[in-house]
C-alpha cells in the first residue's frame, strides 16, 4: 500500500494537483514499499490546538508532522497537519507564490519522516537544500506531464 491521502479541516485548502504531489511523495519515499500518509490542511487555530495538546507549545506553526509507525515496521504511517493560514502568510514574508509554498511544507514534513532535521543551523540549510531540489524535481518532471 502507497497511499497520500489530501483531508481539509475547516477549511478549503486551495491545493492543486494533489494527484502530482501523490507521485512526488512517492518518488521521495522510492525506498518505501508501503507507507500511508495524511495530510490534513487545517486553520492557524486548529494547529494551534494540537501544537499545545501534544507537543506542549503554545505558538503559530505552519506544519505538524507525527510519525505514527510502529518500532521494527516497514511500513511508514504518519499524519502531517498543515496551517494553510501560516502558509499563505509565509508566502507572502518570503514573496513566493502559495502554490510554491505549500509543496514547501508538504515536502518538508516527508523529509523529516525519512530523517532530515532543522533544529541546527547545518540541518536547516540541508533540509532546505533538500526542499529545493524535490521543488525543482516536481517543477520539471511531474507538474508538465
Amino acid at each position: 500500500m502507497q497511499a497520500c491521502n489530501f483531508h481539509d479541516v475547516e477549511i478549503v485548502s486551495g491545493v492543486k494537483h494533489k494527484r502530482k504531489i501523490a507521485l512526488l511523495i512517492k518518488e521521495i519515499l522510492k525506498k518505501k514499499e508501503e507507507y500511508n500518509i495524511n495530510y490534513i490542511f487545517c486553520s492557524d487555530q486548529y494547529l494551534l490546538s494540537i501544537n499545545k495538546q501534544y507537543l506542549n507549545h503554545d505558538t503559530l506553526t505552519d506544519i505538524i508532522t507525527f510519525d505514527l509507525s510502529e518500532a521494527e515496521s516497514n511500513i511508514l504511517l504518519s499524519d502531517i497537519y498543515i496551517s494553510i493560514e501560516r502558509v499563505k502568510e509565509n508566502a507572502k514574508q518570503f514573496e513566493v507564490k502559495f502554490e510554491q509554498e505549500i509543496l514547501r511544507v508538504i515536502v518538508h514534513g516527508v523529509l523529516h519522516l525519512i530523517g532530515y532535521q532543522d533544529k541546527t543551523a547545518t540541518q536547516k540549510t540541508t533540509m532546505r537544500r533538500m526542499e529545493t531540489r524535490w521543488i525543482n524535481h516536481y517543477t520539471k518532471h511531474i507538474l508538465p506531464s
